[in-house]
């Protein structure tokens, strides 16, 4: 393992808030990070040293991106594979094609979870209205419909009620291939990041309770309940098979229920997630430092709190108006993203609050 010097090129796929606090975090550890997104309104590249406007299928705006990377990560899943592939070779990409391959197909990571000793909600896999019928004869309503591909936040979704004519629900997710999902029964819902380095060593940040609302997170709150702690070191245990087993190097995000019979896998992410915004002042060394630190060979820093008590809020849509009312708190730590347009389910921002 022979670590990136500063100066080095640290090439981000995705122009989005994730990859502004990636080219942040990076840019205090010396290195100059080059974003590569379709959108022209990157709020990634307002703070990164250079920025390719392409997209995501290009094969020779990839390649020439990647001959001017010495490591590639991304900040956004939908990357595509097969994009990825055709520019294997040319430089090191953390974490693994793998990983996303997986990430990007609800059923192979369900599938994955359960391979690796995880449970997961009851599912089927939908192909089509008869298929949707016999999901749900088997699973049972309240269920839930997504696409098996894409969507995030609550989008690509569609929540089935027993009763409910299923050909509305197929028609709301444009017949597409989904996963149909039996509700479960939980009493909160918390993550496990982790951090893995390219030596296999892996660190944990404190097991947040996160807070959602319509399907998009709300709140992260530390310490979490007891009956998330409880259930902190299986869900643990399964995130560590996954990321070995994957051969992950970075951050690396699970989403779990804490049910009455233990914790139940929902989902990962491979990258830097939304319910660890609150490390970048409540744990020692942040997701995203860290990030940076595994992705170029360096030592993983100390993921401890920093705080007794650490409050992540979400300002989504218009709550970014607040941003003055915010500040008059002294202990709030605000982060806007600098998107210029703000609506109904859009992540502007974030406000972390310490307690001693």
């Amino acid at each position: 393992m022979n670590p990136l010097p500063p100066g080095s090129v640290i090439g981000i796929l995705g122009g989005g808030q994730l990859g502004r606090m990636l080219a942040v975090a990076a840019a205090q550890l010396g290195y100059r990070c080059h974003i590569y997104a379709p959108d022209k309104a990157s709020v990634a590249a307002d703070v990164a040293a250079r920025f390719t406007c392409a997209q995501d299928d290009d094969i020779e705006a990839l390649g020439k991106f990647a001959d001017g990377c010495d490591v590639i990560t991304f900040e956004f899943e939908n990357v595509p594979v097969a994009s990825l592939n055709a520019t294997a070779g040319r430089t090191s990409l953390h974490p693994p094609v793998g990983a996303l391959d997986i990430a990007q197909n609800r059923i192979a990571e369900k599938n994955f979870a359960r391979t690796h000793g995880g449970t997961t909600a009851p599912f089927a896999e939908v192909t089509d209205s008869a298929s949707l019928d016999k999901a749900i004869d088997d699973i049972g309503a309240p269920a839930i419909l997504k696409t098996i591909r894409m969507g995030y936040d609550g989008k690509g979704q569609s929540r089935i009620k027993p009763g409910d004519d299923l050909a509305v629900h197929w028609d709301a997710v444009g017949h597409q291939p989904c996963v149909a999902e039996g509700f479960v029964e939980f009493i909160h819902e918390f993550s496990v990041i982790l951090v893995r380095g390219q030596d296999g060593a892996v660190r944990y940040w404190d097991t947040p309770h996160n807070v959602h609302e319509d399907g998009i997170l709300a709140k992260s709150l530390l310490p979490a309940p007891g009956q998330i702690i409880e259930q902190e070191k299986a869900a643990r245990a399964l995130a560590a098979k996954m990321a070995e087993a994957m051969d992950y190097v970075g951050v690396l995000t699970c989403e779990f229920f804490a049910t009455a019979d233990g914790p139940v896998f929902n989902e990962m992410a491979p990258r830097v997630h939304n319910s660890g915004h609150w490390t970048i002042e409540g744990a020692i060394t942040s997701q995203f430092e860290n990030h940076i630190r595994a992705i170029c060979g360096l030592p993983l820093g100390d993921t401890g709190l920093a705080a007794d008590k650490v409050e992540m809020t979400n300002l989504i849509g218009g709550n970014t108006d607040e941003w003055q009312a915010l500040l008059t708190d002294p202990a709030n730590h605000l982060h806007l993203y600098g998107k210029t347009e703000s609506r109904p389910g859009r992540k502007m921002g974030h406000v972390t609050k310490l307690f001693f």
